[in-house]
């Protein structure tokens, strides 16, 4: 099983942070990624984020990639996610490209149908019928990538063939798709012949068992495919801050994961694709609320704890049938508590590989 490392886009958490200062945030993105390739962790995620609180640096993943890609050697660099309704399939062929031929080959990203009401600015006829477009524009971003002609129309209305520039350094691109939980986007990853990137957060270890047999199993039925490898990738995202002991961990995260999972709450509750039934919490219910998820989250499914606490839940994920955790560092803690946790990371990971 492999490590890799995956931003998710919180800020700094609490009034001592101030204003926000997107300039030292991607400072400590480059010294974060430079230490996970420095350390040998398999990749580095960048997400997709528009106009929220939660993700205000990471608008555009293939620039940032592009810039990641000219500070690291040899780290994988993907996208987790790329909302792909919102973007011309062309446009993103191009764009990943460029961080190909950057990184000399180390380039791929996870597709996301998108989630969010007021992401789709960008695209608003896009909202309604994300998801059929995102999993029919797969096999299209595979055929493009691979030098193959594409026809489609221009300014004036004609139908115009074009092929997307530049080539790649890989002949294949490295695929996954996105699922909050839906068991059938895990089986549609599995008929896509993609790897699938879930999450253990608001997951108990029977869902995700059954979720991954089903990509499994989809996986072994779906016909063979140019490029992709005979058996799938799952990829689990988690909360990661590995603490000299399992005190200290729960010292250093509480206050900013308990911020971040207010946010996201307020986030989810904003969205208007969520219907009616979505009113926000007050202030005590909110309290609740993440009071709750962080206790639960605690107990199963995150590696936030000590070196021997993190190492049973990496055994654990890895007996589920997971190829790869992604590991969240960034959801409050600042740059040198994220980079300690990553060299007791990396001693977890060299055990893994033995």
């Amino acid at each position: 099983m492999e490590l890799s490392v995956m931003f998710f886009g919180a800020d700094r958490a609490g009034p001592a942070a101030g204003p926000p200062n997107h300039a030292a945030a991607y400072e400590d993105i480059l010294a974060v990624a430079r230490a996970a390739d420095e350390l040998g962790f398999a990749a580095v995620w960048t997400p997709e984020r528009h106009f929220q609180e939660v993700g205000q640096v990471f608008p555009s993943p293939p620039v940032l990639s592009a810039a990641l890609a000219v500070a690291t050697e040899r780290i994988a660099l993907r996208g987790g996610s790329v909302v792909l309704p919102l973007h011309h399939p062309l446009r993103v062929v191009e764009d990943w490209a460029v961080v190909d031929n950057l990184s000399h080959g180390r380039a791929g990203f996870s597709v996301a149908t998108g989630w969010h009401s007021a992401d789709f600015v960008l695209a608003p006829g896009h909202y309604d019928d994300r998801r059929a477009r995102a999993l029919r524009d797969i096999p299209l971003l595979r055929g493009l990538w691979a030098g193959e002609t594409g026809e489609f129309t221009d300014g004036t209305g004609r139908a115009v063939a074009v092929r997307p520039q530049p080539t790649p350094v890989q002949s294949t691109l490295p695929l996954w798709l996105t699922t909050s939980g839906s068991p059938a986007t895990w089986e549609a990853a599995g008929r896509l012949r993609t790897g699938v990137l879930g999450a253990t957060v608001g997951h108990n270890r029977t869902d995700l068992a059954d979720r991954i047999a089903r990509y499994r199993e989809a996986y072994r039925a779906a016909p063979e495919q140019p490029g992709t490898p005979g058996r799938g990738t799952v990829t689990l995202m988690t909360h990661t801050f590995v603490g000299a002991d399992d005190t200290e961990a729960r010292r250093l995260v509480e206050a900013p994961l308990k911020a971040y999972l207010s946010s996201y709450v307020r986030q989810t509750t904003a969205n208007r694709g969520a219907g009616p039934a979505a009113v926000p919490p007050d202030g005590r219910q909110l309290e609740l609320l993440t009071e709750f998820a962080f206790e639960r989250y605690l107990t199963w499914g995150s590696l936030l704890g000590s070196a021997a606490t993190c190492a049973k839940t990496l055994a654990d994920l890895r007996e589920l049938g997971c190829d790869e955790v992604a590991c969240f560092v960034d959801f409050g803690l600042g740059r040198d508590q994220i980079l300690d946790s990553l060299h007791r990371l990396a001693a977890l990971r060299k055990d893994l590989l033995t």
